[in-house]
């Protein structure tokens, strides 16, 4: 007998959205998926690097999500760059649309992952950072280290 997952099981993060944006909201989606899709992302073959939800007709939708076609598909194998749909509550969405609408915010794929065998997509709403905004996190950052750095330091000597 096969065991259940009941955990989340990260298929794939992207790692640039914190970075170039201010992530205000997160929201859980379901997305339609053929078979071989499902088995590519078993094996941990997607990329959201530049991918982005768009709503269209009070649906949304996942554009640009990469899916590696799977390694042991035949000719029914899934186009790697398809639209995709995301599966949300009505309501949901149109809370989602009057953000989107909003001057600056877009919606970002921040990870998928399985959660009790189904693939989950974590959508952010993201206001764009300028430039000095992303050296300021930088900065802080590496204060953060070092003052870190200073008190293993600190410890060592005592």
């Amino acid at each position: 007998m096969a065991k259940k997952e009941t955990g989340e099981k990260p298929v794939c993060q992207n790692k640039r959205a914190r970075i170039n944006y201010f992530i205000d909201d997160t929201y859980e989606a379901g997305i339609v998926l053929v078979g071989t899709e499902v088995k590519a992302l078993r094996d941990g073959r997607a990329n959201l690097k530049d991918s982005y939800a768009l709503i269209r007709d009070e649906e949304l939708f996942l554009y640009d999500l990469h899916i590696s076609p799977y390694s042991h598909g035949n000719r029914a194998n899934h186009d790697p760059l398809r639209v995709r749909k995301l599966l949300m509550h009505k309501s949901e969405i149109r809370r989602l649309y009057g953000k989107s609408q909003e001057r600056g915010l877009t919606l970002i794929p921040l990870k998928m992952y399985f959660r009790n065998g189904k693939v989950k997509v974590e959508i952010g709403v993201g206001r764009g950072k300028k430039l000095y905004d992303k050296r300021e996190d930088i900065k802080l950052k590496e204060d953060r280290r070092a003052i870190e750095r200073g008190l293993r330091a600190k410890n060592r000597d005592s």
